[in-house]
This record gives structure tokens, sequence and C-alpha cells, in this order.
């Protein structure tokens, strides 16, 4: 392998807001500091976030679908700020499938439960079935996937202890796989919970009332047997509580939360969770397209037997999402906190914050903790490479929030040997822009480009190009809350010439858009050419809300 070719990023940056806390992020904090919090207590596609409890430490996880490391793991001593601590997943299985982007696939509605010291995670694949991993330390390594139960279409898994020492497990229904949905099934599994033992009965039928019923909870509760479980669509729906003193039912339904007169949408899929002070609280997600599946914090209360999550202002039985309320009863104050978005590379492995389209190689990156620094290899495409969306090299990042600005000083230096080899910043989902810096016969040409549909196989535009008299440029791009992204750069840090037109983020399959870095080879040799990133950051920057 000869390296040659890299880039050096100086830093990148996101900014809205300056705090003093190391750490917290320059464009969304939950906790506004009088004691009240503001939804979304995550401003980032952390879509169907499961959460459980012990002690006072809460646990959350989320979809992550074919982006890797899987199965996020975030922590947080009040539900309000939370951390990134790991990864229960480090690759996807099968290896052969997942070494390809497998977009929408992969980790769909995990649930996490802690039984007898150990933590266990329940998720669907809709291809492959029931997946089970397990830890006792949420922050370390987790073992390998179990395959609970083999099947197609078997989505949206959570399991329950039962007093009697029985274990069981409730789970939806793909229709794109299964040929059925809107239906709510439950099996039973061995004492161990890494095999089912009886066939799956279905509990529950949404078609007429609740149709495209999903993402279910199972909980135990004052002698009766509840499965909370959103309904209508991801975007358009409400929750709905099922409960029967019996776990193969026959269940009661009611509908708990829906938007009401409020402006969030869906209300979906999400957790109960009981606090140590005895209060009871419930997280779900808000689609916001492009900008993800959002995380919101509701409390929630019990009337006969029945709970009602968010607030009932109307008497009809069923809350609506609140925008700010109280923070949760703690036993001390705890410090604001915000998921990893800053990377100085001071490690020797990447931040937790970075996801891979696809099973990564190991030879993709090098992380130089004496050095602060990232080196990227490059990666050749392959030969019937169209665009961006089937890469598996790019290196993702969540949007922080619906308004900021992105900021990456770099130099280039190619390899003479490969032709076309480029690198650039993208706003990525099925449709995506980026900003290119390719060298040519020409000189280093900056472009901006396009591509819209990428998921159906079209091709990318360049609607602007600049030659630059060197390899060494600041590359921009500032996210509007109306999706806008418009891209600039600077050759000396402080003008910024807005470089194409304006694009539309689109969001990805069942994920919000990311940005990215791309480092794609147009060649067939095999010579791997390195990509050097030294200290990126998110900070420096002025606020760019009004």
């Amino acid at each position: 392998m000869k390296f040659t070719s890299k880039i050096i990023l100086l830093f990148f940056g996101i900014s809205m807001q300056v705090f003093a806390q190391k750490n917290i992020s320059k464009t969304w904090v939950a906790d506004l500091g009088n004691g009240k919090y503001k939804n979304p207590v995550l401003y980032a596609d952390y879509s169907d976030p499961d959460v459980c409890r012990v002690g006072d430490d809460y646990y959350m996880m989320a979809s992550s679908f074919n982006c890797v490391p899987g199965l996020p793991v975030l922590h947080s001593n009040d539900l309000v700020n939370w951390t990134i601590i790991g990864h229960a997943i480090d690759r996807l299985v099968p290896d052969t499938v997942f070494s390809k982007p497998q977009h929408g696939n992969g980790v769909w509605a995990p649930s996490i439960r802690y039984h007898e010291g150990e933590f266990y995670i329940y998720y669907g694949d809709p291809d492959y079935g029931k997946y089970m991993v397990k830890a006792k330390d949420t922050a370390g390594k987790w073992d390998d996937p179990v395959l609970v139960k083999q099947r197609k279409g078997l989505i949206d898994s959570c399991p329950l202890w039962d007093d009697d020492g029985k274990v069981y497990l409730v789970h939806a229904y793909a229709g794109s796989r299964a040929g059925i949905k809107s239906v709510i099934a439950v099996c039973e599994m061995n004492k161990e919970g890494t095999k089912t033992i009886t066939e799956d009965r279905i509990v529950y039928d949404g078609h007429d009332i609740d149709p495209t019923i999903e993402g279910p909870k199972f909980y135990k509760h004052n002698g009766y047997y509840y499965i909370f479980a959103p309904a209508g669509g991801v975007s358009t729906g409400w929750q709905v509580a099922l409960r029967s003193q019996h776990v193969f039912g026959p269940y009661e339904r009611k509908m708990v939360m829906a938007q009401g007169n409020t402006d969030i949408n869906g209300p979906h899929q999400g957790a109960w969770v009981t606090t140590s002070n005895e209060e009871d609280w419930f997280i779900h997600f808000q689609d916001k397209g492009p900008f993800g599946r959002v995380v919101h914090l509701q409390p929630m209360t019990w009337k006969n037997d029945w709970p009602i999550i968010g607030m009932d202002k109307n008497n009809d039985g069923f809350g609506e999402p609140v925008s700010e309320y109280r923070k949760p009863k703690t036993d001390k104050n705890y410090p604001v906190a915000t998921p990893a978005q800053s990377d100085d590379f001071n490690a020797n492995t990447l931040g937790l914050q970075w996801q891979w389209h696809a099973n990564p190689m190991g030879w993709w990156y090098f992380a130089n903790k004496s050095a602060g620094s990232l080196y990227l290899y490059s990666v050749p495409v392959p030969q019937d490479y169209v665009n961006l969306w089937d890469i598996p090299n790019l290196l993702l990042q969540k949007f922080p929030s619906d308004n900021f600005t992105a900021t990456a000083k770099l130099t280039f230096n190619p390899s003479a040997a490969i032709e076309g080899e480029r690198t650039g910043l993208v706003i990525m989902g099925m449709d995506y822009g980026l900003s290119s810096l390719e060298k040519t016969g020409d000189g280093f040409v900056l472009s901006q480009n396009e591509c819209i549909n990428a998921d159906k196989g079209s091709k990318e535009i360049a609607n602007e190009r600049v030659t630059l008299k060197d390899s060494s440029v600041y590359l921009r791009v500032k996210v509007s809350p109306d999706t806008n992204c418009e891209f600039s750069y600077s050759t000396d840090g402080k003008k910024y010439t807005v470089l194409g037109k304006r694009f539309k983020a689109r969001e990805g399959k069942w994920i919000g858009a990311k940005w990215a870095f791309s480092v794609p080879v147009r060649s067939a040799i095999t010579m791997v050419d390195v990509l050097k990133l030294i200290g990126l950051r998110w900070n420096n920057y002025k606020n760019i809300r009004t």
C-alpha cells in the first residue's frame, strides 16, 4: 500500500450558542437551567427510543438501521441530559450482506431491560428475525447477537420477565416482509431469553381503529399486563395502551396520547419509565423528516389503571405532548449534558458520534492520538458506481438540530497514480448535496454537486465549479429550519463565497439526513491512498439563530 494522498482537516465546527461546559452542544440544549426543560430533549435522529432505569441511572437505546456501529447506548441521570456512552453492535450480521449499504434494513426498534445483573437488548431485523444482545456493562463490550427466532418480517421486539419465572416476548410485523401488519403478537421464550419456545400468538388486531400498530413495549403493573404501542403511522399517529389480566389476553384498548392541538406530530413509539422518586415519564419520538426522529419527554399519570401521557387539558381521557415542562425530580442536581458532537481526535478510536454507511474494513481509518489526527483511506468504488448512495465508507454524523452551520478546513494531497480521487463535505439522504474537491488536469477543482433521487440511481450534477490555487480550503454548509442547505467556501477562513445553489435536505430510508465525509476513488486499481483529518472541532463559530 502506498500512502500518498491525504486530506488535512484543521477543524470542523457547528454552532448556535456558546456554553462554558466542555463538549456541550452549541446548537441545542434541552435543559433550560431553571428547573425546566424543552422538547425535544434530543434534537437528533434517535428513533424508536426505549429506556430502562437501574438505580439513578437511565439507559436509552435507539434504532440504527444500516449505520455502523449500531444500537447507540445513551445515559442520563435525569431523563433530560443525555450522553452517548457506547454501541451494542460493532458490526451487523450477516457480514456478507451488510458490508454494502442496506438502506432501511438492519436494526429496527430495540428494547432494553435489566434482569438479574445483566442488560438485555432485543431488536428485530425485518429480513432475518428477532435478535438479542446482552452485557453487564452498558458502556463495555456486548455479547455477539443471538438469533432468538429466525423468520422474515418479525420486528419491534420487547421482553417481559414474569413473576412466575416465565419469559415472554411481544413483537410486531413488517408488512413488506411478513405479508401482514397492524397486529401485535406474544410468544414465550426459554428462561435464558435466548430462544422462543412457543409459536407467536396474535393478541391484538389494529386494522379497524389502529392501523399500522407497531413498536410494542411490554410491562406489568398493578395486576395488569400492559402493551404500549403507537398506531396510525409514524408522522400522523397516536399512542395506544393495551391491558389485560392475562399475558395472552384478551386485551382492552385505549388511546393515551395524541397530537391534539399541539405541533408535535405523530407522537410515536417510546418507553415508560418510573423514577426512583416514584414519578412516571414517557420517552417517545417525533418525525421531523430530514432532521430525523427526535426524542421527547412527557409526564405520565394514571387514572383508573390507564396511563395518560402528556397533559390532558381537555379532560378527554388522553394526553397531548408538552413543549416545556418541569424536569423530573432528582435527589441532586445533575450538570447539563448533550451527546458528543465535537471530536479533537485525541483518542485511538473514532468518537462515539461517528457511524459508517455499512460494516467497515479495519483499514478504512487510523486514529493517531499522539498527533490528534484521523486518517481515512480512500476506497475504490464498485464498477457499477453511480452515486454516493451505495458507497460504504461515508463517515456520518446525525444532524444536531434544525439550525446549524458546519465548517471544515482541509488540505487535499491526492495521489498522481489514481484518477478521479476526490473528497468532500456531504449532506446525505435519498437526495444529497456536497462540496467536492478533486484534482484535475486544470488543478484543484472545487464543485458544488447534488444528486436528486440518489436512491433511484440518479447521477450527480455539478451546479458550479471553481478552480483553486492550491489544495487548502475552508468548506462550510449552513442548514436552516426550512431544510435548505447553503454551501460556501473560503481560502482564508474569513470571507466566504456561496458555492452553487441551495440544496434542500431530504431524509434517508427510515433515518434523518446526515452530514458526512466521502472518500471514494473512481479507479479499478487496488492501491490505497490516505485521507488525513486533523483536529475536527465544533466550536469558535458565531451564533446563526436569529
